[in-house]
Parts: C-alpha cells; structure tokens; sequence
C-alpha cells in the first residue's frame, strides 16, 4: 500500500503518553531494558521514544506512517482539538481519575504526539508503515508486542477474520509475549467473539490470560488480554 491509496483525512491520529502505556499494559520499567519491543498500532504514542530511553529496541508500526511525521503533527493537533470539543458532550462515558479535567487529558495527548513527532524526526527508521493483518517482520522478531486500542475496539467494523488474522501475524512476529488492550469496543462492550480469538490462539501454542490492569478511561476498558508462547 502506498501513501497515494490512504486518505489523512480517515485517519484519527491520537496517542496515549508512556506512563499511560505501562497502566495500560501492566508494565513496570524494568521489564522493558534489553527486550524488543513492537507497538501495533502505535499511532501518535510516545512508548516507543521513551522505552528507547531505557534500553528497550522499541519499533512503532502503523499504517499512518506512510505520511511524513510532520503532515501527521497537524493531523494530530487537529484530532486532539476536535476530541476536546467532542468530550464536554460525552464525558460520562469515561472515568475522570487518570485525568482529572478534559485539559488534563488535552495536555497529556498534546506531549504524547509531540513525543512521537520528534523521535520519528530524528529516528524515522523506528516508526514502520504497515497495513494490518500483514507485517514486514520477520518470525520472533520481537520479545513483546504491545497492541493498543485498535483489536476489539472496532468489533462493529472489522470483522472476525481481520481479528483472527491480525492476531496470528502479531504472533507470527512476536517470540514471547503479546498483551492487548482493551477488550471491549466503543461502547465498553466485551469483544463477543474474543472467547474465539482465545481458542484459536490457544491451539497455535499460546496460553491466554485476562488481566485487570490499573488504567480505566474509557468506562469499562480496565482490562488486556495477555498471550505467552509455549
């Protein structure tokens, strides 16, 4: 796929900040020094700038990445924007503990994207495009794989086959572990066909776990799905 056949305008290009993603993923810092590391979708999130910085070789693939860093920081300032002015009119829907004001929130997405931008300026080579359910990895090239608010979330709009083959080349490339947050659609309704993805998973040589982690925003989404190879 060429950056000719993706349109920016269908693209949300949002990201959550590094401390966001150790709750999310129920990770601690010192689990992340000397591992591979692959974020997918990684969108505007600054995990991977700053795992680099504690010794993790993280990778960033997404299919925004076929625009340059600086076409995707506009976007994203516009994304960010137009979300706050989205949030005053929703804001039940969400758990006001990670942050404690819609500005809060806008400060925390404004420093994940400028984050992202920069570390993609000075180190392009760690930010991948990728169109999803194919990845140009080679078999086991990552001890972990972290996958973010993208599998399940859209379970209205992608259907099982994309999930089920999105999951086999994330373990395809993933020598370890896969964790993926959260399980429950927009609508914090539990992915209906995720005991199926689990099975599946289960055969090919995985063992499959739930986990509460201490993150919630969104009402509902508290929880990943952690895979570890056999």
């Amino acid at each position: 796929m060429s950056r000719n056949k993706l349109d920016l305008e269908r693209i949300v290009f949002i990201g959550r900040t590094f401390e966001e993603y150790l709750r999310m993923f129920n990770l601690q810092r010192g689990e992340l020094e000397g591992r591979s590391i692959l974020d997918c979708p990684a969108g505007a999130c600054s995990f991977t700038a700053e795992a680099r910085k504690l010794g993790a070789a993280s990778v960033a693939a997404d299919i925004a990445y076929y625009y340059s860093a600086e076409a995707l920081r506009d976007k994203g300032l516009k994304d960010i924007e137009h979300t706050v002015q989205q949030l005053d009119k929703v804001q039940d829907n969400f758990v006001w503990k990670e942050f404690t004001s819609i500005h809060a929130l806008q400060q925390a997405r404004t420093a994940a994207l400028a984050a992202s931008t920069l570390d993609r300026q000075q180190n392009s080579s760690r930010y991948i495009p990728v169109e999803l359910p194919l990845l140009p990895f080679a078999d086991r090239s990552f001890d972990l794989t972290l996958s973010a608010h993208f599998l399940f979330m859209y379970g209205d709009r992608l259907d099982y086959d994309f999930h089920l083959r999105t999951l086999q080349e994330l373990m395809r490339v993933t020598k370890s572990e896969i964790r993926i947050f959260p399980l429950v659609d927009l609508s914090s309704r539990r992915y209906h066909k995720l005991d199926q993805l689990v099975c599946a998973a289960q055969v090919q040589g995985w063992t499959a776990e739930e986990q509460q982690v201490p993150y919630e925003f969104q009402k509902g989404a508290d929880s990943m799905l952690r895979l570890l190879r056999v």
